[in-house]
């Protein structure tokens, strides 16, 4: 009997743990808002490469909600300019943070 009721209870435990280990809270992404980040930040990324005018190896892309946080270096202020413009013109970009310092 005591086995039985102890082999309930962690089956129990464990499907509670499963149901809401998947829950969204608040501030937290849902998998399909991660899933869209994630094809902002590879789009933003595959113009910097066709665009010859940024390094694209240079120039770090995170995106939290459509919010996309461009950081890194360039080597002038028109590359800077050029990768905030090539950010904005992505589908689903809401407000572009540009942390791209020029070195000298």
């Amino acid at each position: 009997m005591f086995v039985r009721n102890t082999l309930a209870a962690a089956i129990t435990a464990v499907a509670l743990l499963a149901t809401t280990g998947c829950a969204v809270t608040r501030d937290q992404s849902t998998v399909g808002e991660y899933v869209d980040d994630a094809t902002i930040s590879t789009k933003i990324k595959a113009k910097f490469i066709e665009d010859k005018g940024v390094a694209a190896n240079a120039i770090k892309v995170e995106t939290l909600n459509g919010t996309v946080q461009l950081s890194g270096f360039a080597k002038s202020e028109s590359e800077r300019d050029q990768a905030v413009m090539l950010a904005r013109e992505v589908k689903g970009v809401k407000s572009v943070k540009n942390d791209i310092l020029v070195r000298p």
